[in-house]
């Protein structure tokens, strides 16, 4: 199935650090994970697009992300490259796919964009032409007419849009993109189980206005794994040996560069950590990295055995579960310090700048209140 990666740093990345020149980057991982435990479609060849926002804001040009979409392969598209060596952002999103819904058609490539939202997903949505009329009658028109392509990701897309009190605003608070995300997948949680769905649904969501951004690694099962969520934070971003060998390295104690990937983009233990099921990841604009559980009937608390026991078998089957990373073998060098735990219930209000993701700890959301 499908993957993707989130850049956001205090300062812009050239996009080839993150989408060509890495051994492991998010196109060589299309036709050549190395972590990967699907077999049964090991590529990624149906489409790609990468979006991303301005350095700094120009009236004429606007606050909107720009996007770049092709149905050719990832690896086999020149002006990719040629873009990579090119442009640079402070915050990017990535996607390459393998349709298992939806044909392939540049409508279909994620990510999309709304005003300043820019989104994707990693994952399916169960049964879901059961459930896509029922989903149309949330929409306004307007949202409605927004959909170009048939994916269930870019109707869940517009479901999100309708969960907001203003889309076309040019600026959102952190709590307005987590609380419309809750509502999105309390709401598909509430269609799929009317139609009594055979399988979860898997909903690895992101969302982005330019200065926050909300992931979810999440599936509506209390004894299943979702689609693996990798982050990694530190102070640069670099190529430490030639082939494209690269490491995050830190330095201090704050956070110049956060990135979420569906499969690790290196081959350091160190530099990654796993997302849990069921947690939201959010990114504030002063670079807060938090993780929320979201709190529903198919969340199973850490201090639960049952926690540690969700079956990776199904997100494996559908091709979206990953390991964790290796010591890559090529260069020795001295291993880098395990980052620390990410809080359990961290706070969305705004922190100092300062503040790290350990500090300031507040309840739990639920999903759907």
């Amino acid at each position: 199935m499908c993957r993707f990666v989130i850049y956001k740093g205090t300062s812009p990345v050239q996009l080839s650090h993150l989408l060509t020149r890495p051994c492991h980057s998010i196109i060589n991982q299309a036709f050549d994970s190395r972590l990967r435990l699907d077999r049964r479609r090991p590529i990624n060849g149906d489409g790609f697009g990468v979006g991303w926002y301005d350095c700094t804001y120009d009236e004429e040009l606007g606050c909107q992300p720009c996007i770049f979409t092709s149905v050719t392969p990832a690896w086999n598209n020149v002006n990719l490259v040629r873009l990579a060596e090119k442009i640079k952002s402070p915050l990017v999103f990535a996607h390459v796919r393998a349709t298992t819904a939806g044909s392939l058609s540049l409508d279909n490539c994620h990510p999309w964009q709304f005003g300043k939202l820019m989104f994707m997903h990693n994952g399916g949505i169960a049964e879901f032409p059961k459930i896509k009329r029922k989903l149309q009658t949330y929409l306004s028109d307007e949202l409605f007419n927004m959909v170009t392509g048939n994916t269930d990701s870019q109707w869940a897309f517009a479901l999100f849009l309708s969960k907001l009190p203003d889309p076309h605003a040019t600026k959102f608070s952190p709590e307005t993109l987590r609380q419309a995300m809750l509502e999105t997948i309390a709401c598909i949680n509430e269609m799929t189980e009317a139609v009594n769905a055979t399988e979860p649904s898997l909903m690895n969501f992101c969302v982005t206005d330019g200065e926050s951004v909300i992931a979810t690694r999440y599936i509506n099962s209390r004894t299943d794994e979702a689609a693996s969520l990798w982050f990694s934070s530190g102070t640069t971003f670099s190529e430490y040996a030639d082939g494209g060998h690269y490491k995050m390295s830190k330095m201090d104690k704050r956070e110049n560069i956060i990135m979420i990937a569906s499969e690790p983009l290196t081959f350091e233990k160190a530099d990654w950590m796993e997302i849990r099921t069921n947690h939201m990841i959010v990114i504030t604009p002063k670079m807060n990295l938090l993780q929320i559980p979201i709190i529903d009937k198919y969340y199973v608390q850490p201090s639960d055995p049952a926690s540690k026991e969700r079956a990776t078998e199904f997100a494996a089957a559908k091709g979206l579960f990953s390991t964790r990373p290796s010591e890559c073998p090529v260069v020795e060098h001295a291993p880098l310090p395990e980052h620390s735990k990410l809080p359990e219930h961290p706070k969305l209000a705004d922190l100092p700048e300062s503040t790290s993701f350990t500090e300031r700890l507040s309840k739990p959301v639920l999903a759907g209140v």
